[in-house]
């Protein structure tokens, strides 16, 4: 282990402890997390505004001329929107954000039968299942049943997982992807296990298990880094490409795709017990705070790999020696909501290391480099993340599952230090 990491790592031990025995200062610990959700409260006044009565598009970043960019219902982050708004009554029980988050949410109704893609998890648990929190409305439960019944079409028992994409041209068209699972398909899985609980049903549950198992074999190589797309033959199931679509090169690590594996594999361990999930939750987010190129705030750069000896591209990649390496945010905030739920689920001997990190990318996430005050843009709560760079798509942009998931990572922050007795 680089010297580096080492102190990285008693650093974020010492802080675990400091934390949780209430000794860091004088001042409260969630301060940040109160400061960030009064920030985010004009801005999100600002988009219902700017959408009013337009429940068909569903804000997902800025255009270069400041207008918001919109998706369309069948997209796949129609369901951060209203799972923003969910997490702001969550924190501010103000009965504004819950009028607008049930409106946005009975928008999505019609995705139920969405077939197209794998996405339906995010498009309908992100606000469906934050609904329910706070609404046990029957039709929101059917509804989301539905949503997994849909999920489980994409699911060939050859290969033994979901399909995320439909046949199509790789990167550069080097080859046709028949039958492309990408990581990203880890996050869908958490609408299958709900599905298997509400209705006693295991088949939904086995395929979640299927298809993280199959992951865990072909997307997560032996030091925890990831691929981002496995592609698969749907007639023999046997693996025919791997590849990283949005990250450097092959044989990257793409950020955002290391954040999604390991919120997965930390939901499928919760859901399951199953000892193998937490072992790779916990390979994948030890490579992350390990990796010697993870700046020091946490917050990383948009791959692990950018312009390193060994990592070549397929895509014609011209770096800029006046600009810095974009970082993406949207990364760092995946990662920090899933360090908190490892923290309490993971080895005695990593919880602190695991609770330090998240509470420091949170309050690296909470400054002013990175948390927009109103004078940036008047709708996005979060700055600098990186959508999809090798298409020179959104970069250094604000990205609506960005705000999703740092909102969802303070909830759960606040709710570790009130339940360990902090004020």
């Amino acid at each position: 282990m680089k010297n580096s990491a080492a102190k990285r790592i008693r650093f974020f031990s010492v802080v675990f402890i400091l934390v949780l025995a209430g000794s860091c200062g004088d001042a409260k610990q969630s301060d940040f997390v109160a400061e960030s959700f009064r920030a985010a409260a004009p801005l999100y006044k600002n988009m219902i505004s700017a959408t009013a009565g337009n429940f068909n598009d569903y804000p997902h970043s800025l255009l270069p001329d400041g207008k918001i960019k919109f998706l369309q219902i069948d997209e796949w982050t129609g369901g951060f929107w209203p799972g923003i708004l969910w997490n702001m009554y969550a924190y501010t029980r103000d009965e504004e954000w819950r009028e607008a988050a049930t409106q946005w949410t009975e928008s999505l109704a019609s995705n139920q039968y969405n077939t197209a893609h794998h996405d339906i998890g995010f498009m309908m648990y992100c606000s469906y299942g934050n609904a329910l929190k706070f609404n046990p409305d029957s039709t929101y439960r059917d509804i989301l049943l539905q949503s997994a019944r849909s999920l489980c079409q994409r699911y060939n028992p050859v290969v033994g997982s979901i399909q995320s994409w439909n046949e199509r041209k790789s990167k550069g068209d080097i080859n046709t992807w028949l039958f492309p699972v990408i990581m990203d398909n880890m996050m869908n899985l958490e609408l299958l296990f709900y599905a298997s609980k509400t209705t006693g049903d295991a088949t939904y549950r086995d395929i979640a298990v299927s298809h993280a198992e199959l992951t865990m074999k072909n997307h997560v190589r032996p030091d925890y880094s990831s691929f981002h797309v496995v592609d698969y033959d749907p007639i023999t199931g046997a693996v025919a490409h791997r590849q990283t679509l949005q990250g450097f090169s092959d044989n990257s690590t793409w950020a955002r795709g290391q954040a999604w594996g390991l919120y997965g594999f930390t939901t499928c361990y919760k859901e399951t017990g199953d000892e193998r999930f937490l072992a790779t939750a916990m390979g994948m987010a030890d490579f992350y705070l390990n990796h010697r190129n993870l700046p020091p705030d946490l917050i990383p750069y948009w791959d692990f790999n950018v312009g390193e000896e060994g990592y070549r591209p397929d895509w014609d990649y011209q770096p800029d020696a006046d600009k810095a390496i974009p970082r993406d945010a949207s990364a760092a905030a995946i990662t920090s909501a899933a360090l908190l739920d490892l923290s309490q689920l993971a080895d005695s001997s990593k919880r602190g290391k695991y609770f330090a990190a998240a509470e420091m990318m949170l309050k690296t996430l909470s400054a002013n480099r990175y948390l927009n005050t109103g004078k940036d843009n008047p709708y996005f709560l979060l700055k600098h993340s990186t959508g999809n760079f090798p298409s020179g798509n959104e970069i250094d942009v604000p990205l609506i599952y960005a705000d999703y998931y740092f909102l969802e990572a303070l909830l759960k922050y606040d709710k570790i230090l009130k339940s360990a007795g902090n004020p």
